[in-house]
């Protein structure tokens, strides 16, 4: 595999979106209904590429085989009460990874990769909820070297929180 983790482009969205897609599908396919089966679509794909939002392609070669977002807006379910005290974190949104790639190391290349881009914009912290259940990537995270800063339950859905400081 030669794989590499980019910003993404416009060009770049609707593969976004169908990466998003089917690995919502795929978790829908494995654990029934949830949070994790909302679907992408190309307009939420290119706002998250405006702004203090960033999205990053892991690419195999020419490919897009996941994808990440990165912002300096806190999202709806996070309480920055449970995380540590930095001037500047950023919050990691919407990764995926394409089931045909998935269990080969793409998520965890990202996550190890993502740190340059994180300490450019510069931030201090990486936070992120995943879902408290089979369908969340909880025990993902924490292996690769996150710190589970609290459990809470937000409208009705019970998530984990995570930090990495960089």
């Amino acid at each position: 595999m030669q794989l590499s983790l980019v910003l993404a482009s416009p060009e770049d969205v609707m593969t976004i979106v169908s990466i998003r897609n089917e690995a919502a599908q795929h978790l829908t396919a494995h654990f029934g209904n949830g949070h994790w089966s909302y679907l992408s679509n190309e307009k939420w794909v290119l706002e998250g590429m405006k702004g203090n939002s960033r999205i990053l392609a892991a690419k195999n070669g020419n490919m897009i085989v996941g994808t990440l977002r990165l912002a300096t807006k806190k999202p709806w379910a996070i309480d920055i009460a449970y995380f540590t005290k930095v001037q500047q974190p950023v919050y990691l949104t919407d990764m995926a990874v394409h089931p045909d790639w998935q269990g080969k190391g793409i998520g965890k290349f990202m996550l190890e990769n993502v740190k340059p881009f994180v300490a450019a914009w510069p931030a201090q912290a990486i936070r992120l909820d995943a879902y408290d259940h089979a369908a969340g990537a909880g025990e993902f995270y924490f292996k690769c070297g996150f710190t589970e800063k609290g459990r809470i339950v937000y409208r009705n859905t019970p998530l984990i929180y995570f930090e990495l400081l960089v």
